[in-house]
């Protein structure tokens, strides 16, 4: 113990840096634990979709979604989530709606966006198109 305090004390610089680091690790940890946006992965996605009757919203480009998609996804921009224009999916606010976009990176403001106008049970898929054509699960053109 005296070590790390001895080592603290000779590298503040060092020991902040660690400091927030670990900081950064916890916020995010129980940031995403309270999240009411959940990740989920290629079957929990297909379990949602048949047995809850979950509705898959894609987010990718539409030229990126005419050269495949997962059969059933709407496509629904994410300008148009953004600025609220959701007449496609207004019917759809209490089945569960899970977004997907190119890699799983850029669902998750779309999804906060949809739970912030009301929808009940929002999702991403980990991994989002990627991961499913990974997978070598069905696509539609």
């Amino acid at each position: 113990m005296e070590q790390y305090i001895e080592f603290a004390g000779n590298n503040p610089v060092l020991s902040m840096a660690w400091l927030a680091i670990v900081t950064m690790l916890l916020v995010i940890t129980i940031k995403s634990k309270l999240s009411k946006i959940k990740e989920i992965n290629n079957q929990q996605l297909t379990l949602l979709v048949n047995r809850e009757n979950g509705v898959i919203v894609d987010i990718r480009s539409d030229s990126d979604f005419k050269k495949g998609h997962i059969i059933g996804s709407k496509q629904v921009s994410i300008e148009k989530i953004t600025n609220n224009e959701l007449t496609s999916l207004e019917k759809e606010k209490a089945n569960p709606i899970i977004v997907v976009c190119a890699a799983g990176m850029s669902a998750s403001k779309a999804a906060s966006n949809l739970a912030k106008s009301g929808f009940e049970q929002v999702s991403i898929l980990k991994g989002g198109f990627a991961a499913w054509q990974g997978a070598n699960l069905p696509v539609a053109k």
